[in-house]
């Protein structure tokens, strides 16, 4: 798998302002009301992880919580990552 461009990055991040870039992974947080709701939205984020093979680092703080994601077989941010990104959407409630 190949690592993105700077440019790939950049045009992944100008799609989805909501992502940034630290520590060479795309990462995004999220508040929630509550934290069982916060800990909902991480089990929503555990079924899709298993089912793409593919796991973020989840950073879990009472209410918020950090989504990373890098691709450690290839030592960078590949298209698995921003897939992974854009299909959170759909688990946000």
């Amino acid at each position: 798998m190949k690592i993105l461009t700077g440019e790939q990055l950049a045009e992944f991040l100008a799609q989805e302002p909501q992502w940034s870039l630290a520590g060479g992974m795309i990462v995004r947080e999220w508040e929630f009301s509550t934290f069982p709701e916060a800990i909902a939205f991480v089990d929503r984020i555990a079924v899709l992880a298993e089912a793409r093979d593919h796991h973020p680092d989840i950073d879990i703080r009472y209410k918020r919580v950090r989504l990373a994601l890098v691709t450690h077989a290839a030592n960078g941010i590949t298209t698995r990552d921003t897939e992974f990104a854009r299909s959170v959407r759909a688990l946000q409630v």
